[in-house]
C-alpha cells in the first residue's frame, strides 16, 4: 500500500521487527538492524542437511531463542502475516543453495482437523510467500488426512517416524511425475516429516525431492 493510506497505517500500526518485535527504522524491512546481525544465521554448508528420501534441505536460521519464539508467534498466536518476511528469507536461501535444481514448489500441508484449529496452514502461507519471491506457484501435491500428534511433543527419530508414517498421500502422480519437487516446511528438527513426505512424492514418480525450511532445529 502506498500514498497517504499506507503512511496512516503505519503511523498507527508501525511495521516491527518479526523476530524482536521492535519498531522497525526507516528502511529496515522485516527485521531490525539488530536482529540482521545477532540472528544465528546459517551459512555455506551449515545452512545444508542431508536427509532420507530427499536430497538436501537447506535452512537460514538456527531454531533458538527470538527465531524459536518467533515461529511459534506465527503458528500458535495467530501472526500469520510473518509469512511473508519468513518467505522473503527462505527465498533467498533456495536462491543460493538450490537455484536450478527443482521443477516445481510445494508444501508440507497440515490435516483438515488441525488447520480448522489453527484458522490456516502455515506451511502453505510461507510456501506461496516464497515461491512469489522466486517467481513461482506453490503447487499443492501432498495431503494428510490422517491427523497426527504433534512432532514437537514426541521424543526421539524412531518415535517421529512413526508417527508419520502413512498420513500423507499425493495429489495427483502426473503433477510430480518425472518432476524435481521443492518440498516447503517451517522447521526441521529430525528431518522425519520431510522424509515420509518425500518418500510419498518419490513413490507417486518425482524425480527428486528438494526440502527448505525458515529454521532448523538441530545441528
Amino acid at each position: 500500500m502506498s500514498g497517504a493510506a499506507g503512511w496512516l497505517l503505519d503511523l498507527l500500526f508501525p511495521p516491527k521487527c518479526v523476530f524482536c518485535g521492535a519498531v522497525l527504522a526507516a528502511g529496515e524491512r522485516d527485521l531490525c538492524a539488530r536482529c540482521q546481525r545477532e540472528l544465528p544465521w546459517l551459512e555455506g554448508a551449515a545452512a545444508e542437511q542431508q536427509g532420507e528420501f530427499f536430497t538436501l534441505c537447506v535452512s537460514p536460521l538456527a531454531y533458538r531463542d527470538q527465531v524459536r519464539a518467533s515461529i511459534q508467534r506465527y503458528k500458535f498466536k495467530g501472526r500469520q502475516g510473518y509469512h511473508k518476511a519468513y518467505g522473503r528469507l527462505v527465498a533467498q536461501c533456495v536462491h543460493d543453495h538450490l537455484a536450478g535444481r527443482y521443477d516445481l514448489i510445494s508444501w508440507v500441508p497440515l490435516s483438515q482437523r488441525r488447520k480448522k484449529e489453527r484458522g490456516y496452514d502455515q506451511a502453505f502461507l510461507l510456501a506461496g510467500a516464497a515461491a512469489l519471491e522466486l517467481g513461482e506457484v506453490a503447487v499443492e501435491t501432498l495431503r494428510k488426512p490422517r491427523n497426527t500428534d504433534a512432532q514437537s511433543g514426541l521424543q526421539g527419530e524412531a518415535e517421529r517416524r512413526a508417527n508419520v508414517l502413512g498420513a500423507y498421500t499425493p495429489v495427483d502422480p502426473e503433477l510430480v511425475e518425472g518432476k524435481r519437487v521443492l518440498l516447503i516446511d517451517d522447521v526441521v528438527t529430525t528431518g522425519s516429516t520431510l522424509s515420509e513426505c518425500a518418500r510419498i512424492l518419490r513413490t507417486a514418480g518425482a524425480k527428486e525431492v528438494f526440502c527448505a525450511t525458515l529454521a532448523r532445529a538441530r545441528g
